[in-house]
């Protein structure tokens, strides 16, 4: 049993607990204990039976024991090598060096001098040796090819998919602002023409002062989700207006730094827009006495995003609110970094490349 074999069976319960606890390494020891005790055993044996000039056949105990042990050793260092190809031709490798170093000493054993056969057998494995490597180099290029073709068709799908949500995400906001906040807004006003009808009749203008308070909420309300979704400055105007709007309405003091010279696609811009907004949310929600700047760079390569604070710091990198941006950002290939020691403020930075 070989020692990866034996690592496979030490995780399975119905194996016995003793042949649990070996492994490879103690498994040789064994072996090799085993061996020197029968050879020195039979050739204890052979001293005190054998007579003069008789031929010493504890040598076929040596080899016999010793080719089990050689070939053990010679597999368990293939082994480590990682899986694949190369541990396969390791493998191969060293079977073949032990069954010719076999034939070699069989050949020293009973040759007497005569013809060198080994050498064929050399010969043999070499070819073999050599046929199994050229094979692994015909197929390693077309594999890595398969591989690369389905890395970029998965990347282009990806991008595709979060293409299509990003859209359907706006699509949904302009519904909610052209159409629910729409109707909510009119029924808001003819709440408010009602009650004054009904000035005469308290009780009755009562109930519509309180229809059109709760049609007032849920247009606040709805205003909130469509802002969650998407602003519709940012699929009009795009980034830089989206931020700057952002920075204005936010409960902290905001600068904002944007150059972009042309827009990117939709779904680094939603990206983007919504590492400033969970950003500045996060300051004024844990540093309401800060100021904050948003830094934003667009070039062919990147679109770069930082919020920077001059808040008390310490902020958890693995938060809620991150760990979303972070899956956000990371879905699109990008990288979201936080740093945040205590009394120097936070730094939330972003990076999305702009090119699949």
């Amino acid at each position: 049993m070989h020692a990866e074999q034996l690592h496979e069976c030490a995780g399975d319960p119905r194996v016995p607990g003793a042949l649990r606890r070996l492994d490879g390494g103690r498994v040789l020891a064994l072996q090799v204990a085993a061996w020197a005790f029968l050879g020195f055993a039979s050739t204890i044996v052979w001293a005190l039976t054998a007579g003069d000039g008789d031929f010493y056949w504890p040598v076929w105990v040596w080899l016999g024991l010793a080719i089990p042990i050689a070939m053990h050793a010679a597999i368990r260092r293939a082994w480590r090598r990682p899986p694949g190809p190369s541990r396969r031709l390791a493998v191969q490798a060293a079977v073949s060096l032990v069954l010719l170093a076999t034939e070699v000493v069989l050949w020293a054993l009973t040759g007497q001098g005569g013809t060198f056969w080994p050498v064929w057998s050399a010969l043999g494995y070499s070819t073999l040796l050599a046929l199994h490597w050229a094979f692994n180099q015909r197929l390693s290029p077309e594999r890595e090819q398969a591989l690369t073709a389905r890395v970029d068709q998965l990347t282009r799908t990806r991008r595709g998919a979060l293409d299509v949500q990003a859209a359907e995400l706006r699509r949904i906001e302009r519904d909610l602002h052209d159409g629910a906040q729409a109707r909510l807004v009119a029924l808001t006003m003819q709440l408010g023409r009602a009650e004054e009808r009904m000035a005469s009749q308290p009780e009755v203008a009562e109930l519509f002062r309180r229809a059109r308070d709760e049609a007032s909420a849920a247009i606040a309300e709805l205003r909130d989700l469509a802002r969650g979704i998407a602003p519709p400055v940012l699929a009009d105007r795009g980034l830089e207006a989206a931020v700057d709007a952002l920075g204005r309405r936010a409960a902290i003091p905001v600068v904002v730094d944007a150059q972009m010279d042309e827009r990117t696609l939709p779904v680094l811009e939603t990206a983007a827009y919504f590492v400033v907004a969970e950003a500045l949310t996060n300051v004024a929600k844990h540093a309401p006495e800060a100021t904050a700047r948003v830094t934003i760079r667009l070039d062919d390569r990147r679109l770069g995003v930082t919020v920077a604070d001059d808040g008390p710091g310490g902020a958890r990198a693995d938060g809620g609110g991150l760990t979303g941006l972070r899956h956000r950002v990371e879905a699109l290939d990008g990288t979201l970094t936080v740093t945040s020691s205590p009394g120097g403020g936070t730094i939330v930075r972003a990076e999305l490349p702009c090119v699949s």
